[in-house]
């Protein structure tokens, strides 16, 4: 499309602004590791709050939500609201334990509660499966998102939507460290709110289908309002509410690893936490990430989704149908189309890319937007195919809200991977005496290398969902284990590492490929789909073979030697049931302070009845239903000023 010279002054302002703030931070930041990786740990709780939402708001972010409105429904969003559950555990039960380790990252975790080779070959191996691969596949998906913007907005080919991307954002992340990142996603996160909020105002005055007052007016003129629930049908298909609601609530939030939602907390949550001035700043800052996030944050993308029903209608079922008929009848001209298009007459190539789209049920984005690449056309192009209506002047700041997205979870990604990588791995098995400034200069290196071989698995990816359900996969069954590891004794390091091997093997094991293809086959023909669909099935099945695998594991092992565990406890002071044995046998116990962990718990669900009831509340009101809506929004208020009664139960260094 044509941007207008405003809007590439705006865009161009807004990235040498950014890159300002990373070099002010330079001289700071590349004093020392400590220095560059964790803001010398002097960070307030405002700002670190921040920097925690900012860096879970990227461009694929919105991307993913239109995604799941438009194929699930508003209450698909259920797959992510629920890890409130895992937020809100976080703040008021680990996030003062994080703090009191005073460790370099997360993963300095494994040789204070574990010992011997184990707890070394762990950390090691970790460093470089979170801090590269995982990392890397992170990144790449919200490059991915980039290069959707890029190509509908911008007309850029994928590569050079990269390279623009990133020559900014390298110069800032490799100077700045964590401290310029946690400034600049301060400006990002205000510049990306600003936008997210025009947009879906913008997007629902330019609906034009009617005169409205209300949001579920403007969609009674339209097949959306079936879109629109916040929670699936009780009378419904059974498998929708498992899949959507009861799985999520009932056993998602505590027994998935999710970068941002670890239970327990973790990777650049923790690493936020372990920047903070203090316990209470560590908590603070992880409640107001909380509440942004899930309480201010989705409405925005949601309206901007929905709307996105209206402008780009989703192909009809027996069109599909037809589509899929088509190419299955033609399987030599799709083939060739796949291999070299170009051998294809144009009106063929038009029509097999029409056909696809159809059978992919975007066939109206297709046609809106001829230039985009086959393998990119998916449901979450819809919210750059909003965005790109945007007026000029509006137009460059919206796109400068999502480049802003983008470059503060990438720079953020960056920081933590490099930190895994220098910290976790270099300084603790290659050169443990390295010199600072060296350390400094190794994690900058480390992070251009991220930064380039994640563009690279960017290219090869299709859309944010796909991804979305990857990492769920991968992380499901280890949650229970990252929860219990702080209040049990009787963990140990071969117990993480066989729920890491686990969880992995089965997410292979479910990757479409013959092994997989006949699974679904066989559970198709036992009915098993009724009760919920593959994706939920997949997920169960892996909690239960993981969970059941590490447990069997932990006993079937030695414990940690007494020594190792004492000093756990002294130093962390996490107490309860499940240190009594070793509390008992220590020849120094710890003087007795009270559990305050049923404190941090009803204060958990206290601080989830707040947020969630902000969410609802937002949602009902711009829905038009003002009496639910309110009442739930007073609920809101009530809850959170007995959190801050409550809150004063848990004992904060």
């Amino acid at each position: 499309m044509d941007i207008s010279l405003v809007d590439k002054l705006i865009i161009i302002g807004f990235l040498v602004s950014v890159v300002v703030i990373g070099a002010a931070a330079a001289r700071r930041s590349g004093k020392s590791a400590d220095a560059f990786f964790l803001s010398g740990r002097s960070m307030p709780w405002w700002l670190l709050g921040i920097s925690m939402v900012a860096c879970t708001f990227s461009c694929d972010t919105p991307n993913l939500v239109t995604d799941i409105v438009r194929t699930k429904g508003v209450s698909g969003n259920w797959v992510w609201w629920a890890f409130l559950l895992t937020g809100m555990l976080t703040v008021f039960v680990y996030a003062k334990l994080w703090r009191r380790s005073a460790l370099n990252t997360d993963l300095g975790f494994y040789e204070i509660r574990y010992s011997g080779k184990p707890a070394a070959v762990l950390r090691g191996f970790r460093a470089l499966y979170l801090g590269v691969l995982f990392n890397i596949l992170i990144m790449g998906t919200v490059s991915l998102a980039a290069i959707k913007i890029g190509q509908i907005v911008f007309g850029l080919s994928p590569i050079l939507t990269l390279v623009y991307a990133s020559v900014g954002l390298a110069i800032y992340a490799t100077l700045g460290g964590l401290t310029g990142s946690i400034w600049a996603d301060f400006y990002q996160y205000t510049i990306a709110m600003v936008g997210a909020f025009y947009a879906a105002s913008y997007a629902v005055k330019s609906a034009d289908i009617g005169s409205f007052t209300t949001l579920k007016e403007l969609f009674a003129f339209a097949d959306v309002q079936a879109k629109m629930d916040i929670f699936p049908s009780m009378s419904g298909d059974l498998s929708t509410l498992m899949t959507l609601l009861i799985l999520p609530i009932a056993v998602q939030w505590w027994n998935v690893w999710y970068p941002g939602a670890e239970p327990g907390g973790g990777g650049y949550i923790a690493q936020r936490m372990l920047s903070a001035k203090d316990e209470k700043n560590a908590v603070g800052a992880t409640l107001l990430f909380n509440f942004l996030h899930y309480a201010i944050r989705p409405w925005p993308w949601i309206v901007v989704a929905l709307v996105s029903l209206v402008h780009f209608p989703i192909t009809p079922q027996a069109q599909q149908d037809a589509a899929h008929l088509w190419l299955k009848s033609n399987p030599e001209i799709v083939q060739q189309y796949d291999k070299d298009k170009t051998n294809l007459a144009e009106s063929m190539r038009t029509q097999v890319r029409q056909t696809k789209a159809d059978a992919n049920g975007v066939g109206s984005l297709a046609k809106e937007f001829p230039n985009v690449d086959d393998q990119f056309l998916r449901h979450d192009i819809a919210y750059p195919g909003m965005i790109a209506q945007m007026p000029k002047g509006w137009l460059g700041l919206i796109v400068a809200s999502l480049i802003a997205a983008y470059m503060s979870t990438i720079a953020t990604h960056l920081n933590w991977g490099s930190s895994y990588v220098v910290q976790d791995f270099y300084v603790r098995f290659i050169d443990p005496d390295v010199a600072p400034k060296k350390a400094v200069a190794i994690g900058r290196i480390v992070m251009l290398a991220l930064l380039f071989l994640s563009a690279i698995v960017a290219l090869a990816m299709q859309n944010a969902k796909t991804s979305f359900d990857i990492l769920l996969q991968i992380g499901a069954g280890t949650g229970l284990l990252y929860i219990l590891r702080w209040f049990w004794w009787r963990i140990n390091a071969w117990s993480e590492i066989s729920a890491m091997l686990i969880s992995f093997a089965v997410a292979c094991f479910f990757l479409p490929n013959v092994a997989g293809t006949k699974m679904a086959a066989i559970m198709e023909s036992a009915g098993m789909f009724q009760f919920m669909d593959y994706s939920a099935w997949k997920l169960v099945i892996g909690i239960l073979i993981t969970t059941v695998g590490w447990i069997i594991v932990t006993f079937l092992t030695p414990a940690e030697s007494q020594s190792v565990l004492e000093k756990f406890c002294s130093k962390i002071r996490a107490g309860g049931p499940g240190w009594r044995k070793i509390e008992l046998a220590s020849s120094t116990p710890n003087e007795a302070e009270g559990w305050d962990v049923p404190a941090g718990i009803l204060c958990m669900m206290i601080g989830c009845l707040a947020v969630w009831s902000a969410l609802f509340g937002i949602g009902y009101s711009l829905y038009g239903n003002y009496v639910l809506g309110l009442s739930l929004l007073g609920i809101a208020v009530a809850s959170t000023i007995a959190l801050m009664k409550l809150v004063g139960r848990i004992k904060l260094d």
